[in-house]
């Protein structure tokens, strides 16, 4: 580093001009009277007392009498702390700098693009430990493993979780006994897909697959668009897929969190004259307040009835506007799924507690 530069840099770090190019002078004179100095630099005479005075003070020389006012540079050591302390601020900036770029503040009602795959993967984790209600996911086996713990203990606070293990044509999945530890249900698409993380119907935490040209992720907290890949987590990544591992029994109670799939069990039930005694756990469409009902199901009704009856009924069938009527001692309540506004309350939970046949 020649003088220039030297110079440049003690000004960065805080020396004026004449300080900076006085101090690198007297490096170099090694002990120099004030007159000496001035005629080696651009500082004025009339200013190089002035200008070694602020450098004694500051701890970068040390004066004294000799005939005239001399000088010489103290030793460098605080010096030296200082400046590594202030190039460790800047490399500190810098690296902060760059995470605030790969990773920007996550505010209400966003969508987020962010650089790095692991930023996903990481706020994922953050969400499962904070899930209430449910979680889906489309993972492949690595990823799988990385979210294990936090998948283990929100299943141990009463999560339903919903596993997709996406694989390669000559992939395994992780040991069965691994997933139990880990959901509810789990089922294995034998195609590579995306990285897909939803919680509690909000959250949506978006990857392409591995295979994919460029390396991103999207972080979105809007109900709306977690709906879009809500569909995209049933249609693509669940509905066509066989199951590897799940809790339910034909047993009661059973328990959904989906509308959808409570009616798709509900109905034959009904058309053979049951009696379906359920609770409803959701929220009044109009306060927002948590709502936790028991009764019977009365009926149910959805835009693709006219149809056709099959069973089991075609997820098409039940895409539009589905819900069910809840009879409460004589006070009947409509029910309907993620996002209900019509109806009076938006189910979170569904548990048929018994079935009664006639």
């Amino acid at each position: 580093m020649d003088d220039d530069e030297l110079t440049t840099v003690l000004e960065d770090a805080g020396l004026s001009p004449y300080q900076a190019e006085a101090y690198v002078t007297l490096l170099g004179l090694g002990t120099a009277s004030a007159t000496d100095i001035a005629e080696s630099c651009n500082v004025p005479d009339p200013r190089i007392y002035d200008v070694l005075r602020d450098l004694e003070s500051k701890g970068y020389i040390e004066t004294f009498q000799q005939d005239s006012l001399t000088a010489r540079a103290r030793n460098p050591d605080d010096v030296l702390e200082d400046l590594r302390s202030r190039s460790d601020k800047y490399l500190n900036a810098a690296e902060s700098i760059e995470d605030r770029w790969n990773q920007p503040e996550i505010s209400d009602h966003e969508v987020s693009i962010v650089k790095r795959f692991d930023t996903v993967l990481n706020r994922a984790r953050e969400l499962i430990e904070t899930a209430e209600h449910q979680i889906q996911l489309g993972v492949n086996a690595d990823q799988f493993y990385k979210l294990a713990p936090e998948l283990h203990d929100a299943l141990e606070r009463g999560v339903t979780i919903k596993l997709c293990i996406c694989t390669g044509p000559d992939e395994g999945i992780p040991d069965v006994a691994d997933i139990e530890r880990a959901c509810t249900e789990a089922r294995h698409r034998k195609i590579p897909s995306p990285f897909l993380v939803l919680i509690d119907r909000t959250w949506t935490c978006f990857a392409p697959h591995r295979h994919s040209v460029s390396e991103y992720g999207v972080l979105v907290n809007d109900r709306t668009h977690t709906y879009v890949f809500h569909w995209f987590f049933i249609t693509c990544l669940w509905e066509i897929w066989d199951t590897v591992y799940t809790e339910r029994t034909p047993e009661t109670p059973t328990s959904y969190v989906d509308l959808r799939h409570a009616i798709r069990d509900i109905e034959p039930l009904l058309d053979e004259g049951a009696t379906i005694s359920a609770t409803v756990r959701g929220y009044d469409t109009d306060t927002n307040e948590r709502v936790d009902l028991s009764g019977t199901i009365a009926e149910v009704s959805y835009t693709g009835s006219t149809m056709g009856r099959k069973d089991p009924i075609p997820l098409a069938q039940l895409a539009g506007r589905i819900s069910a009527t809840l009879d409460v001692d004589g006070e009947r309540y409509e029910v309907g799924g993620w996002g209900a506004v019509i109806e009076e309350i938006e189910a979170t939970q569904i548990i048929v507690t018994d079935v009664q046949h006639q």
